[in-house]
């Protein structure tokens, strides 16, 4: 499963890639829910590299 490590800036890019809405506000950063279909969208987009498998 996917994973936003803590690197991540909350710029919410990721959430607007994500064709199945798995990325949700947590804390101070996003978390990847339960619907990720591991498309890995959300990791070409991330500016910072925060995403990880």
């Amino acid at each position: 499963m996917l994973k936003i490590t803590e690197e991540c800036i909350a710029c919410g890019t990721c959430v607007q890639s994500c064709p199945v809405n798995a990325i949700v506000e947590a804390a101070d950063q996003y978390a990847i829910n339960e619907n990720c279909t591991e498309c890995r969208a959300c990791i070409d987009i991330c500016p910072v590299s925060a995403i990880v498998d």
